[in-house]
């Protein structure tokens, strides 16, 4: 696998490309497949790293998978279930923490090892662990491993002290198979969650509320087997969005779901980029120099934490002075400082950063330090003058599909 991607900047993109299958939708969904029984099929699925990492977690867990290239995906779930999730699999992705809900609730014990991933900030599980004591679990940490056990779940009222994404998934899951009635108030509103839900539904579970803040769960004995198709990637759709307007080009995206764009889009056109939206396309175009925004990170229905990387690099190129808050995670301006190296002005002090535009960046060597800021990155590379190499690509394949060849696609002059 390449390590780093040469860019030569300047071009506008323009032309027509198609969403893949969202990242953060696919990872619980198929972690919900341990809790099915017999074979299902999920389409939309896309062909990522972390994805594959949860494939090979299934399969470790005693599932059976067959991943076909058209990003279709049969899991079938007839086996018994294993209850230890494997170290190297969960501490290269925290996602990999979802099966937590699943393998207890289905096998009455669970043993996972403490999770990883990008290094963001702090992300963790005391709410997930929360949930699942309030469903009568046990937990406890021995060397490294959270152990989960009990005899049966039992429904229950639960408060989520944030509206944790994860959570919220991982405490629905669980209470799928528990016995009675759980409702999870302050629940996430994440459009990932609504669509974990309707693939539960769509095998046999009965949940409600979703959408709201207030998820209810009736707990049923078995989960079935399903067919079901991922919803399109709304942080993919919005990095080409963005590379519209920071590259001065033409875009149509299609496949997309215009409600889960709102934030963005709104933001778009207060920078005076010209967003035009169809049934399931959207179009974003500029002619020039797009105006300085406050931007202010907010769990849904705010402006994504996964978008803030890339917004931020188009405000380097702005016409003025803009604020970019992060109330999400507290480490999340890595790629800042690679900004700074290819000419952005950007003052960082803890939660929010100063940028001041400049007219165009300078090509330059640079890193990538999380998944969202190489996709900054890239786009930085796209508007700069000269040539950019981006190194560190594990983590822009961990959750962009095929991303330079969209982009080459476009018209962008992307190698490697």
């Amino acid at each position: 696998m390449k390590s780093r991607l040469s860019l030569e900047g300047g071009v506008p993109l323009k032309g027509t490309v198609r969403s893949s299958g969202a990242k953060n939708a696919a990872l619980p969904i198929l972690a919900g497949c341990i809790l099915t029984h017999g074979d299902s099929v999920i389409h939309n699925v896309p062909d990522l790293m972390d994805i594959k990492t949860m494939i090979k977690m299934l399969e470790a867990l005693g599932l059976k998978t067959d991943y076909r290239s058209n990003g279709t995906l049969r899991v079938s779930s007839t086996q018994k279930i294993r209850h230890i999730a494997p170290y190297e699999l969960v501490t290269a992705m925290r996602a990999s923490f979802f099966v937590a809900g699943p393998v207890l609730a289905k096998t009455g014990l669970a043993k996972i090892p403490l999770p990883g991933g990008c290094a963001i900030g702090s992300r963790p599980i005391d709410l997930h662990l929360k949930g699942f004591e309030a469903l009568g679990a046990t937990t406890e940490i021995q060397h490294g491993f959270v152990v989960m056990k009990a005899k049966k779940l039992v429904g229950t009222q639960i408060y989520l002290d944030f509206p944790s994404v994860g959570a919220t998934e991982n405490i629905m899951m669980a209470a799928c198979l528990a016995e009675g009635k759980t409702v999870i108030e302050n629940a996430a509103l994440e459009p990932e969650i609504t669509d974990l839900g309707e693939f539960l539904n769509s095998a046999g579970a009965r949940i409600s509320g979703l959408r709201t803040n207030k998820i209810t769960i009736e707990g049923v004995s078995q989960i079935n087997n399903t067919e079901y198709t991922v919803i399109p990637d709304r942080i993919e759709v919005g990095t080409l969005m963005i590379a519209a307007a920071i590259t001065l080009g033409d875009i149509v995206v299609e496949g997309i779901r215009m409600e889960h764009q709102e934030p963005l889009i709104q933001k778009l056109r207060d920078c005076g980029a010209v967003v035009e939206i169809g049934d399931d396309t959207i179009r974003v175009s500029a002619t020039e120099r797009v105006r300085a925004v406050d931007i202010k990170t907010m769990p849904f229905p705010g402006f994504p934490t996964d978008m803030q990387a890339q917004f931020l690099a188009l405000l380097t190129v702005a016409n003025g002075t803009s604020v970019v808050t992060e109330t999400i995670f507290e480490n999340r301006f890595m790629h800042a400082q690679e900004l700074i190296r290819m000419g952005a002005k950007i003052k960082i002090e803890q939660n929010h950063v100063t940028i001041t535009g400049v007219e165009q960046l300078s090509g330059a060597d640079v890193k990538i330090t999380d998944l969202r800021a190489g996709a900054a990155l890239i786009l930085a590379g796209l508007a700069a003058d000269g040539f950019t190499t981006v190194h560190g690509l594990h983590h822009l394949n961990r959750g962009y599909e095929n991303l330079p060849a969209k982009i080459r696609s476009l018209g962008g002059r992307i190698s490697g």
